[in-house]
């Protein structure tokens, strides 16, 4: 809770009203480089996982996530939606990292995301995505849906957040409870814990970074 993205000063100045759709737009490239990938990261973890009914939740969490059969509700692109209404087109947006427009904070998120499904113990991948990360969203993305309507923003150009708002909830429940079966010795516990922290630390980390290049 010390750590929530809600209570950093970008998150604040978002809800009050303060930023411009240029600002948010920039806000959402970065955000998209963070979270391209997140679909092959889900589908790396999800091999990982010794228990069926484990991999079940992570299946459902990567299908939400890639959308089969309606390729323009994948989530990234859900966030191209909103970066368009912001202002930035798709292939500026896609383009980012090629145009050194990503920030090194953006990208040591991405960076640490890789690091927790592919080598962390799975409590501790568990622990930092989908409790740290995930947890976080239903009770900070109200505050930027209600800050963008007043900027004039429609429900569809508010998508991604409103998937997510409702998705992560139960995201969040399955992250514990794979979390709490791994984490099988006092030493792994505080490990999860751990991760916890240092993922809610770097997203803090990430915004920081936006923040001071606005």
């Amino acid at each position: 809770a010390a750590k929530h993205s809600g209570g950093h000063p970008f998150s604040n100045a978002w809800a009050s009203g303060k930023l411009s759709r240029a600002q948010l737009g920039f806000w959402a490239m970065q955000h998209f480089y963070y979270i391209d990938m997140i679909p092959q990261q889900f589908g790396h973890f999800f091999c990982r996982l010794p228990d069926l009914d484990a991999r079940e939740h992570m299946l459902e969490n990567l299908v939400g996530e890639e959308m089969p059969g309606q390729p323009g509700k994948r989530h990234p692109e859900l966030l191209l939606k909103f970066a368009r209404a912001c202002g930035v087109p798709r292939q500026r947006a896609i383009d980012a990292d090629q145009r050194g427009e990503i920030l090194p904070s953006t990208r040591a998120m991405r960076s640490w995301i890789y690091e927790l499904v592919g080598f962390r113990h799975l409590a501790e991948s568990s622990a930092g995505i989908m409790v740290a990360l995930e947890g976080q969203t239903p009770t900070l993305f109200p505050r930027y849906v209600a800050a963008c309507k007043k900027l004039g923003m429609t429900d569809d150009d508010l998508e991604f957040f409103h998937v997510h708002i409702v998705a992560d909830v139960e995201h969040e429940d399955h992250g514990l409870e794979i979390t709490s079966r791994y984490a099988t010795s006092l030493d792994l516990q505080r490990k999860a814990i751990a991760a916890v922290t240092a993922s809610a630390s770097q997203r803090l980390a990430m915004l920081d970074g936006i923040w001071g290049s606005l």
